[in-house]
């Protein structure tokens, strides 16, 4: 039993020895990043290199937020992104329990288009899509334009299709036989069932919409109307490029999705597992 403890707690030692190399080059770019944040344009440039921050954090945002209203696009990005985690979550998991519990004519060619999907580049239907919603739908600068139309993640649908996959069909039978009406197994049989993969899935869409930068670029081009990543994208100018305000931006962006990230690490770990094992 000694040596079986000893041999685990040296290829702990041996993991962790090889991991934190790689986990500080993955963090030494992030700890520039708010090392830059601190620091005027001409002190990024500097030949020297600067580990430790400064104390120029405050002039680098006031500086953005007078160019660009950053705090007031941050509370956009966050309002369209919260509302698109919580309709495309709806969304897919609806359509992720139809694949996975129903058989209809057709259902095989569903999936199908839903793998090919995956497939096609987003430069694909970017410009069919923007000519839908901006000339034909007349949507553009609206928050309908930003929120509904990524709203079907295919990567999403096939994700909750398997985790639904894996609930045994018994106990939603026995829950029909009972009488309980189909959305209410849905609602409130297989949706708590499958939270951890419903975390996961979330985190995943929120972040995708958080960081989404090319559509907003198209579709909203009215500064009241940008998010955020649009917004810290009009500091660079064709003569001029505000770095400082570019970093402190950054560091706003970056540090509440990882601290969301690390309070919902384990729920989105469980819910990958969870989805890719059955």
């Amino acid at each position: 039993m000694t040596s079986r403890l000893q041999r685990r707690l040296g290829r702990s030692i041996a993991l962790h020895l090889f991991l934190t190399p790689l986990a500080l080059i993955w963090l030494f770019p992030l700890w520039m990043m708010v090392v830059f944040s601190t620091m005027p344009d001409n002190g990024i440039f500097s030949p020297g290199i600067e580990l430790l921050p400064h104390d120029g954090f405050i002039d680098n945002f006031n500086n953005l937020q007078r160019d660009t209203n950053f705090v007031g696009a941050i509370l956009i990005s966050v309002s369209v992104a919260v509302t698109y985690t919580i309709l495309s979550v709806l969304l897919t998991s609806m359509a992720g329990w139809a694949l996975a519990r129903y058989e209809f004519h057709g259902k095989g060619a569903v999936v199908a288009i839903i793998f090919g999907t995956i497939t096609l580049p987003y430069a694909v239907v970017l410009i069919p899509q923007f000519i839908m919603v901006a000339r034909d739908f007349a949507l553009a600068n609206t928050w309908i334009a930003l929120i509904v139309p990524p709203l079907f993640n295919s990567l999403g649908v096939l994700f909750m299709r398997q985790a639904f996959s894996m609930m045994p069909a018994e106990l939603f039978d026995a829950a029909r036989v009972e009488g309980v009406k189909e959305w209410r197994i849905f609602l409130f049989v297989a949706l708590p069932l499958a939270r951890p993969m419903l975390a996961a899935l979330a985190i995943i869409l929120f972040l995708a919409s958080w960081n989404n930068y090319l559509w907003p670029l198209l579709i909203n081009s009215q500064p009241g109307a940008m998010t955020a990543p649009v917004a810290l994208g009009t500091l660079i100018g064709l003569t001029k490029v505000s770095w400082g305000g570019i970093m402190a931006g950054a560091v706003m962006l970056t540090v509440p999705m990882l601290i969301v990230f690390v309070l919902l690490q384990r729920h989105f770990i469980a819910g990958i597992a969870a989805g890719a094992v059955k």
